[in-house]
């Protein structure tokens, strides 16, 4: 399985929905930085399950338990290995899966790509429950931007057709529904409401402005920003498009108004307007890099739903057993942090090889 991702700072993450731990290991991050453990908690905290009636009742701890990599609270150098333990499995919930592939899930592909020996359990190695350890990774890549002076802003920036209001210039990680407007939070708190209750799922966008960065991060063609952030987010489970700067808007604009002229302040160049979304030929230009990943509506639905039975070779009905989210966007806005700050190390990383 293609689980790792970098050049500079290598990521892999391993593990099942339902299997005894999940987890990952981070080679290349910097020997001597001091990680604070209870900010990455409390960040941990952000996309852990069973925590409201917008998410999945089930419940787990999610701290993170660091085989190797830290020493007297620093990184130490050593390839950074960590645990998180699945102590609320169910897996009686999937039984009979396996030859009855979920509609909007990988349960037909994986069957498929791995000849039926995959674990069909929560989608097993395909499921949202890897984000966990993709969190941890990322928590500590935004701890050390931190101190580099970038920060990472997201949002989310709709939910069912439902938009937010208002620019994202501040964080929203300390509200309980990450949104710039509490109105339309609430709004969109009370169709996830509805389509739970209907027996159904809502889908989303996230935001993230990153600020701080400098210009000359990425590379032209298939090393550009736009490549390695995107191959990342991909991973995360559900993310079906993603767009920099104005995106597929920028389609119906004249290169007069896409264009993002130069300006000089104080000695560093400026664009007045950030149409590219912080990114020309695949290279950072010193402006906030923004980009939205767009997340299709949970697959899991209590609703009966037509597919196929593989064995009998014939079609069937199936009614979705188990613990899901009506909405999984207000728990992946971490998830779409992390796995940018990732990708944003990593290349951060490369920089500074060039620069020596």
């Amino acid at each position: 399985m293609s689980s790792t991702y970098g050049e500079n700072l290598r990521l892999t993450i391993f593990g099942q929905s339902h299997s005894p731990a999940i987890g990952m290991t981070l080679e290349g991050f910097p020997a001597g930085f001091a990680v604070d453990p209870e900010a990455l908690q409390r960040f941990l905290l952000r996309r852990a399950p069973g925590q409201s009636e917008l998410s999945t009742p089930r419940k787990e701890a999610d701290r993170p338990e660091f085989l190797s990599g830290l020493f007297a609270g620093h990184t130490c150098g050593a390839p950074i290995a960590a645990v998180l333990r699945n102590t609320n499995i169910r897996p009686g919930d999937y039984a009979g899966l396996q030859n009855t592939p979920r509609p909007g899930h990988a349960d037909y592909t994986a069957q498929v790509k791995y000849f039926g020996f995959q674990d069909p359990t929560g989608g097993g190695h395909f499921s949202g429950r890897l984000t966990a350890p993709l969190c941890v990774a990322g928590g500590l890549c935004l701890q050390y931007l931190r101190q580099q002076g970038v920060e990472i802003l997201s949002r989310i920036a709709s939910i069912g057709g439902i938009s937010d209001e208002g620019a994202l210039l501040t964080s929203t990680a300390d509200k309980p529904f990450p949104t710039v407007s509490d109105a339309r939070g609430e709004e969109m708190r009370r169709a996830i409401l509805q389509a739970r209750d209907a027996g159904d799922s809502l889908g989303g966008v996230v935001e993230c402005a990153v600020l701080g960065l400098p210009a000359g991060l990425g590379d032209p063609m298939f090393g550009g920003m736009e490549n390695r952030l995107a191959a990342i987010l991909f991973g995360i489970p559900a993310v079906k498009g993603v767009e920099f700067g104005s995106g597929f808007e920028s389609a119906a604009l004249r290169g007069s108004e896409n264009n993002d002229a130069f300006y000089l302040e104080k000695g560093a160049v400026r664009t007045r307007t950030n149409h590219c979304g912080g990114i020309l030929g695949g290279i950072t230009d010193g402006m906030p890099l923004t980009f939205r990943a767009a997340f299709k509506p949970t697959p899991s639905i209590a609703r009966p739903q037509q597919t196929v039975d593989l064995a009998a070779g014939a079609e069937t009905g199936l009614q979705v057993a188990g613990r899901h989210d009506p909405c999984i966007v207000p728990r992946a806005v971490p998830c779409v942090e992390s796995a940018a700050a990732v990708a944003l190390l990593d290349a951060w990383l490369g920089r500074k090889k060039e620069l020596r």
